[in-house]
């Protein structure tokens, strides 16, 4: 098995098992036994939906702050259009960034910039791999674990192009080097995240052998912060934004795909979505009416992302009132060395991890798939939750596996008890 790590804990004290996050998991990654959540280690993608929907805050996710500035020599920090979504009434990105220098970091360097870079890497790959379309974005670290879990037949879709966030540290990294002299592990790389699944995919990479952010810091913590930074610098920010409307445009859902510049790519956010598109695609993959997919974990996109503090849809329009006076793109492939942009590409490969086996080989799979459609025949089919798992088809199989028993359904217990039978 693969090394995993999720970045997503459980306060045990904390958690009274009410099951909401059994029911918000799109993974069916939770369970409830013994009035306390667990979660399916191999099963979980570090979507964040369970933070989002846990009523007693018994979920969270490990994450840095601030105060790990101290812990190097020079500091960088790679905001993203989220970020900027955050706040009302915001006609110039400078001010963040300004503010976030204030902050006490040494550079500032747009995700969106890198993102800009990225697009323009995937038009070039998009033309020049005809026979792997449709090209299946990268960018997302939960749906990129998804694939590699469940969809073999498309790991070779995938596009081979670092996410932005990546890219962005490479760059700013071999600048910042350069600039000052240090080496790298002087020199701090700060991301301020959206969402649990890209801290998880920095400790452990997916598709990529290294990762190149070394702290993450939620937007939520960051955002007080900022605020008051940036009514001291609002009259006269640093001239630091390195991006236009395309790289803005990637923290809503159907950013990336616009970048492409081609009408014949689409987009799809939330996880029930993704999966839809995917077995769509699974089936029909060989039709080539499509050249570019993007798919997003988070409703909306990045702007959805569980540590955003504002309505995905409201972000959505401030972010449309940001890029409304900016130019196209303002980075580009030919501002930097061709060594750098090689570094752009993943340096691993993407490997099937299968994680939904019902059985060590065929024969035991199928036994078991019988196993359960039987069990299934006892079960009510009402999805309740009551027996600590998601639904009826889930607790059959985690009765295959020897995790449960049939009495774990309420319903079931209750019938064979006054004798009749469901």
């Amino acid at each position: 098995m693969k090394e995993r790590y999720h970045s997503i804990h459980i306060n045990m004290d904390q958690c009274i098992g009410c099951t909401n996050c059994i029911r918000s998991c799109p993974m069916e990654a939770m369970r409830v036994l013994n009035g306390k959540v667990s979660i399916m280690a191999d099963r979980c993608v570090d979507c964040g939906e369970c933070v989002r929907n846990c009523k007693s805050y018994a979920i969270d996710c490990e994450r840095g702050s601030i105060e790990d500035i101290k812990n190097y020599d020079y500091t960088i920090v790679i905001p993203t259009a989220s970020l900027y979504a955050q706040f009302n009434n915001l006609n110039d990105t400078n001010i963040v960034l300004t503010a976030l220098k204030e902050l006490g970091f040494d550079m500032v360097f747009e995700c969106t910039g890198a993102q800009e870079i990225v697009s323009e890497l995937t038009r070039e790959y998009i033309k020049a791999n005809k026979d792997k379309w449709p090209i299946i974005s990268s960018s997302c670290p939960a749906v990129l674990r998804i694939i590699l879990n469940r969809f073999p037949g498309l790991i070779d879709n995938l596009l081979p192009i670092r996410p932005p966030v990546e890219a962005a540290a490479i760059l700013a990294v071999d600048k910042a080097m350069k600039e000052t002299g240090l080496s790298r592990d002087k020199i701090g790389v700060f991301f301020i995240a959206p969402c649990p699944s890209k801290i998880a995919s920095f400790v452990v990479p997916v598709g990529s052998m290294s990762a190149n952010i070394d702290v993450s810091i939620a937007i939520k913590d960051i955002y007080p912060l900022l605020l008051e930074k940036m009514k001291q610098v609002h009259e006269n920010p640093e001239s630091l934004s390195i991006s236009g409307r395309v790289g803005n445009g990637w923290s809503v859902s159907g950013g990336e795909a616009a970048g492409t510049f081609d009408e014949n790519a689409i987009a799809a956010s939330g996880l029930k979505n993704v999966f839809s598109v995917l077995e769509a695609i699974e089936d029909e993959k060989n039709k080539k009416e499509l050249k570019f997919i993007e798919l997003r974990a988070c409703p909306n996109g990045c702007i959805g992302g569980p540590f955003n503090l504002e309505n995905p849809f409201i972000a959505a329009s401030k972010i449309k009132s940001i890029a409304k006076y900016l130019p196209v793109t303002q980075s580009h492939v030919c501002d930097f060395h061709e060594e750098q942009i090689e570094k752009l590409y993943s340096d691993g490969s993407f490997e099937y991890d299968p994680v939904y086996n019902l059985g060590s080989d065929f024969v035991e799979s199928m036994q078991n798939l019988k196993r359960i459609e039987m069990l299934m025949e006892k079960l009510p089919h009402y999805d309740c939750g009551s027996c600590g798992c998601p639904s009826c088809k889930a607790l059959a199989e985690d009765i295959i596996r020897g995790k449960r028993v049939l009495n774990n359904c309420v319903y079931y217990k209750k019938n064979i008890e006054i004798g009749s039978t469901i």
